[in-house]
């Protein structure tokens, strides 16, 4: 079942240009000029009931436009998108009742009150009956392990524990998808992987849809198999994380610690990265060269210790952005 529908979605918007100087100020006052950018350019992708799927792109690629569209609070200039089989921009109230929001850099939450008085509000907000309230407060205060700080005023409560209750608030109407924008931003390693736990277990346990944005390599990594990348308005790659990988992880990384220095020389297909003292650093192009060859080239015989790796997925993502500027 498709819960995400997008057809040639298009966002312009009209910016002011204002030319240098006080003069420019002036000018742009009384005759004001104006020029169009086109923040999303004919867009077009589906996403399935229960999909994890991240949605991201450098800064000003188009991402929080598409999503601001797809939630309805921003009317697309042209195209058609439909979630939950809901338009958003004429029925942008009943669709509400179907998604949950969440913005790590933003909150929704009341500071002054507790989480528990927080979940009780947005409950009565959806217009649910006190019982269902206090069921589904228990079954995310279990999930979301919250019992330690559900009757803490929010405003006591550390990044981790507050993002926890964001998602938690965002749930309490029993959303089909969840509209993640940079859940982890700011939390560290720890608090980070237990968000990812807890949204993997959601998604398993709830077939709740997930629509990620994230700057965090690790978030899409450890959360999504389909990845969809936009740069300068278009989608440059829609494909699962497992193809991404098999078809840009074609370069293998090779480190090692040697015996005594030996003296290295670039081949084609072997780039040296790093050569200082006892240790080496290879990127090898497995089209050209096998890594039987690396090996070779370092003399095995002096070899202490090897490494060989994946390029890391940050360093394609980038180098996709790049291809496509």
């Amino acid at each position: 079942m498709k819960v995400i529908e997008v057809e040639k979605l298009s966002k312009n918007f009209k910016v002011k240009v204002k030319e240098k100087g006080l003069k420019g100020s002036i000018k742009s006052i009384f005759k004001p000029k104006y020029k169009t950018t086109k923040a999303v350019d004919k867009v077009s992708f589906e996403v399935e009931q229960g999909e994890m799927i991240a949605f991201i792109g450098p800064n000003g690629a188009g991402k929080s436009t598409t999503i601001k569209m797809l939630t309805g609070i921003l009317y697309p200039t042209s195209g058609e998108v439909k979630v939950m089989g809901i338009n958003p921009t004429k029925e942008r109230k009943k669709l509400a009742y179907q998604i949950g929001t969440v913005f790590g850099q933003k909150e929704q939450l009341w500071t002054h009150l507790t989480p528990y008085d927080n979940f009780k509000f947005f409950g009565a907000v959806y217009d649910l009956d006190d019982a269902i309230i206090e069921k589904r407060i228990k079954e995310y205060k279990e999930l979301f392990e919250l019992d330690d700080f559900i009757n803490t005023p929010v405003r006591n409560l550390s990044l981790g524990q507050r993002i926890r209750c964001e998602i938690v608030a965002s749930l309490i109407h029993n959303p089909k998808i969840l509209f993640l924008d940079e859940p982890t931003i700011g939390l560290d390693p720890v608090v980070k992987e237990k968000i990812r736990t807890l949204i993997k277990r959601l998604n398993k346990e709830n077939k709740t849809t997930v629509f990620l944005t994230s700057h965090d390599v690790s978030d899409i990594e450890k959360l999504c198999k389909r990845v969809v990348i936009v740069n300068n308005g278009k989608i440059v790659l829609d494909d699962s994380m497992e193809n991404l990988k098999y078809h840009y992880l074609n370069k293998k990384i090779v480190e090692a610690k040697m015996k005594e220095k030996i003296n290295l020389k670039e081949l084609d297909g072997i780039t040296i990265l790093k050569d200082k003292d006892y240790s080496l650093k290879l990127e090898v192009d497995t089209t050209k060269r096998s890594i039987s060859d690396a090996i070779k080239l370092l003399e095995p015989d002096k070899i202490i210790d090897i490494n060989i790796s994946n390029i890391p997925l940050e360093n394609i993502i980038t180098e996709i952005y790049k291809d496509t500027k």
